[in-house]
């Protein structure tokens, strides 16, 4: 169990304490269920009235905050970063894997740094690089060529194909597939025929993958994850898709092939975004959008009709499909409107 002088957390979060420094911590909770021992954090002014019956040993709050609680307090600008800073140092989820097990294969000719670990039933082919500090859960697969930089952890079941290219401290959690084919077909009369996908896969440092997201190689040029990005679970990203540094992608987002997305961005859960269009920086797209065009400006864009009585949706579907009527009428008056 991780435990800290409240007075020593204060230090490592650059916080002002007030109260009593020597208090032990041993744990975070929210401010519902904090027991003593336990910090917790108020990051909304509106749930203040909370803080009179909080059993937690000490709040991370803002100073406008402080004079209603009645624990140990430890007053910063931002409650939520700090939580999050917090929750990092007692992190005590555990490693996907120790050492190097006997029930992994690794090839003859593959090059591991120092302090490398690799879980039970993994298979690392050759000329595989995986840098120092590499943790790789059970159950993976890393394929032929390709480089995993420092730090990074995959958990179990991951499948990474070759050529791929991982950077630094990346976090790759379970069933996410990287590399697999591009989507690539042409028509030869009533035939598919499949375009080999020889592009590769490059991920920059300090990414997270969510569970059970899949990345595609690109057909010739690579797709692209850059820097700081972060990805939630269930995501489909197709072939030579550029993704911006530091743009985050919330669950079920899929994206056709050869969109390019700038930095910055926010993609909401469950939007589909059409290839071959371009997102400019800082751009956010709320969740469920149809994106169908390129979008050039910075800013906030939505689409999708919001949830409705199924009564009133009908009536608002059956709206929908006479527009092209209505248009018509429309302009017909404003013609009228003019020559009177």
């Amino acid at each position: 169990m991780y435990s800290i002088r409240l007075t020593d957390l204060a230090q490592q979060l650059d916080a002002q304490l007030y109260g009593d420094g020597e208090i032990i911590i041993n744990g975070i909770a929210s401010i519902d269920n904090a027991q003593s021992g336990q910090i917790t954090f108020l990051a909304d002014s509106r749930f203040r009235e909370k803080l009179s019956s909080c059993q937690a040993s000490a709040v991370v709050l803002t100073k406008d905050s402080l004079h209603f609680c009645i624990s140990a307090s430890l007053v910063v600008s931002n409650p939520y970063l700090t939580y999050a800073r917090m929750a990092q140092l007692m992190n005590t989820t555990p490693k996907p894997a120790e050492n190097i097990n006997t029930g992994a294969i690794i090839a003859s000719d593959a090059t591991l740094g120092q302090r490398v670990a690799v879980g039970a039933n993994t298979v690392v082919e050759s000329k595989v690089v995986l840098e120092n500090d590499v943790i790789i859960g059970p159950g993976c697969f890393i394929g032929k060529n390709t480089h995993i930089g420092a730090g990074t952890c995959l958990w179990a079941n991951v499948t990474v194909y070759h050529d791929i290219v991982i950077g630094d401290r990346c976090l790759i959690h379970s069933g996410t597939v990287i590399g697999a084919d591009g989507f690539g077909y042409v028509k030869d009369r009533s035939n598919w025929i499949k375009i080999p996908q020889l592009g590769r896969v490059i991920i920059g440092d300090q990414v997270e993958i969510g569970a059970c997201t899949t990345i595609d190689r690109g057909a010739l040029d690579d797709t692209t994850i850059g820097n700081g990005v972060i990805i939630d679970n269930q995501c489909q990203i197709a072939h030579n898709v550029v993704i911006g540094d530091n743009t985050a992608v919330a669950s079920g987002v899929i994206m056709a092939g050869s969109l390019t997305i700038g930095r910055y961005c926010m993609i909401g859960g469950a939007s589909v975004i059409n290839g071959h269009i371009t997102i400019c920086d800082k751009v956010t797209v709320t969740g469920m959008s149809m994106v169908m065009r390129a979008i050039t400006a910075p800013g906030i864009y939505s689409s999708g009709i919001p949830l409705q009585p199924n009564k009133e949706w009908r009536k608002t579907a059956a709206l929908v499909m006479h527009i092209k009527d209505m248009n018509k009428r429309m302009k017909a008056l404003e013609q009228k409107l003019k020559k009177n």
